[in-house]
């Protein structure tokens, strides 16, 4: 945290604004600054080809959508992405559909975040002729407290070190990155863990429904997420701590095709073919640093509400930046912890309720399964739990 370069050396260069990291949330925010005209710099320890071919969330709320539109970077999305308006619950045996669509009049997209990272990119480095550095080492951060900020990096093609003075420090660069690194004793770190374990797996399978499932079972919960044509994502309980080599692909399939079974349902296509936690930092601004996705906030996929919480951090937090650093208006930045914070929390407080939805049957405690059960049926029998729940499930709630 000493490196200092003289400003006026090669090495040494300027930005209103520096992103950390080239995940939805960094690029998101590049692209909402460029189009204002705001110069920035995007640094990411990865290459090109590395984040844009990385597996990941691909559950996509229709409000985070409509967002990306305002900000001219859904066109790619809307062409190909998949509208999903129901799911379907699987428990004792039968199978449950729940329509969402019918209830709020709104839909999940499933794009998944490769393809997601990729227009981002497009739009930001080779359309808009935003500045990035891809495979820098070596990223650290520097008097984010005073209004003379900096960021430095290695060249790894070369070597030479840089010194990149800005105005505001974006942090997006995930949990282990040097935002989280640059944080002060006094930042706040909620954790909750949920004592399971999940394999996430993807499979070179046909989708065996056109929805999402979700099983509960005695054995373990287990998901079937449709990605594409050819492409399905699964999700299995397994124990904490269990090693990946410990699930054989026929053992998988066995699991999930118990797990998933239901009267009058078709079995599963097969095809070729993680201890799970929740933190929240707070605040998520510490001097002239704003953290943004999960650098600030990781939300286990129970909910499929990472990528959704990402975007709406890199709204406020471009929008913010725009505005102050075109304007002068400090509102959007003044109030920009508290406004992501106050989803986060809505979200990890229904991703928590989720995950006793899903794993309530399988703890082998009478009680719990049978709570569990009383709370699956509700939904399907009470148009108000219904109502509440497909509200939560699409972030459509009043408060937003």
């Amino acid at each position: 945290m000493t490196f200092s370069p003289h400003p006026n050396s090669p090495s040494a260069s300027r930005f209103p604004v520096v992103v950390v990291g080239a995940g939805p949330a960094g690029l998101a925010v590049g692209n909402i600054l460029r189009a204002a005209g705001v110069g920035c710099l995007v640094l990411e320890t990865e290459s090109r080809e590395f984040i844009e071919q990385r597996p990941r969330a691909g559950v996509i709320e229709e409000w985070a959508v409509r967002g990306l539109e305002r900000r001219g970077l859904a066109g790619r999305l809307l062409e190909r992405a998949e509208r999903h308006s129901e799911c379907e619950f699987r428990f004792d045996g039968r199978a449950y559909r729940f329509a969402y669509q019918e209830l709020t009049g709104q839909h999940h997209w499933i794009y998944p975040q490769p393809l997601l990272v990729t227009d981002l990119v497009r739009e930001y480095a080779d359309v808009r002729g935003g500045e990035i550095r891809f495979g820098v080492r070596d990223v650290r951060l520097h008097d984010v407290h005073s209004d003379r900020p900096a960021v430095s990096y290695t060249d790894p093609a070369t070597g030479e070190r840089h010194m990149v003075h800005c105005d505001f420090v974006a942090g997006c660069d995930g949990a282990r990155g040097a935002s989280r690194a640059a944080l002060p004793p006094s930042a706040r770190i909620s954790r909750h863990d949920y004592g399971i374990g999940w394999l996430a797996l993807l499979a070179e399978a046909p989708p065996s429904a056109d929805r999402v499932l979700f099983g509960m079972h005695a054995g373990g919960f287990a998901g079937h997420m449709p990605r594409s044509p050819g492409v399905t994502r699964y999700y299995l309980q397994c124990p904490p701590g269990d090693d990946p080599d410990d699930w054989p692909e026929d053992r998988v399939w066995a699991e999930l095709q118990q797990r998933l079974r239901a009267a009058g349902r078709p079995p599963l296509t097969e095809g070729r073919l993680l201890d799970m936690h929740n933190y929240v930092v707070e605040p998520m601004v510490f001097g002239r640093l704003f953290l943004a996705g999960d650098a600030a906030h990781l939300v286990a996929p129970i909910a499929a509400k990472g990528m959704n919480l990402a975007l709406n951090d890199a709204f406020l937090l471009g929008d913010g930046l725009v505005a102050y650093l075109a304007e002068g208006d400090r509102t959007g930045l003044d109030g920009y912890s508290a406004a992501c914070l106050r989803r986060v929390w809505d979200y990890q407080e229904f991703s928590e309720w989720l995950s006793e939805v899903y794993h309530g049957t399988s703890h082998g405690d009478p009680f719990r399964a049978g709570t569990t059960l009383a709370r699956l049926r509700r939904l399907f029998a009470s148009p108000a739990a219904a109502a509440a729940f497909a509200e939560q499930y699409l972030g459509t709630a009043g408060m937003y």
